[in-house]
């Protein structure tokens, strides 16, 4: 049985998490008509280099969601200080519910609970206690995860990993790390595929699976 997603949450501790994650994924569901809301919670202005405009994530989030095909109206971006969201858990617990409460979300991506980046952990855990009632898959961010089970495998197209890598690209602030390569997204991709016999693929991890 394939189920077809009306309205999906993609929960990014730091602006790019969720093209990292899911970026593939993403472009696909805009493709098939689905709407899809995008919350960043950090920009990250503490770590921005110093030649650079503290707010260049915001911006850059802006131009990449928007390559995705996510409406501008469905991203909201927060201001939580990077690596420090532990401290804010009661408050982001509080902005989740606000948009639950406003939305009718029937899938929530968000990083996997195996996540070992403190950030990362802390949108996890309190994203899975705003939505338990909901479908939840955790993405993987492979130089994060010490381990992770790929219980859920979505195939892409060529054309959904190229949106996924040219959205990566709109993070201009982050060029040089080996993981927004085109060699890494395309790489990364071709295993997943392999593993279900595709040419391309994200895999996920399911956390909650509501089937109504």
């Amino acid at each position: 049985m394939q189920q077809k997603f009306k309205s999906v949450l993609v929960l990014a501790p730091h602006t790019d998490d969720g093209e990292l994650g899911a970026g593939g994924f993403i472009s696909k569901l805009i493709q098939e008509g689905t709407s899809v809301t995008y919350v960043a919670f950090s920009i990250a202005e503490d770590s921005v280099p110093e030649h650079l405009p503290r707010d260049i994530l915001k911006v850059e989030v802006k131009a990449a969601t928007k390559v995705l095909g996510i409406k501008e109206d469905n991203l909201i971006v927060f201001n939580y200080p990077v690596r420090k969201l532990n401290y804010a858990r009661q408050e982001i617990l509080e902005d989740l519910i606000k948009i639950k409460r406003n939305n009718s979300f029937d899938l929530i991506l968000m990083p996997s609970l195996k996540d070992i980046h403190q950030d990362h952990t802390t949108i996890a855990q309190e994203g899975l206690r705003a939505f338990k009632n909901t479908t939840i898959l955790g993405y993987e961010l492979i130089w994060n995860n010490l381990s992770f089970d790929t219980t859920c495998f979505v195939k892409l197209s060529k054309k959904n990993v190229e949106d996924k890598f040219l959205s990566l690209q709109c993070y201009e602030s982050q060029i040089g790390r080996s993981y927004m390569s085109h060699e890494f997204i395309f790489s990364l991709a071709k295993v997943r595929g392999v593993q279900i016999g595709a040419e391309y693929a994200e895999s996920f991890e399911v956390l909650r699976w509501v089937i109504s």
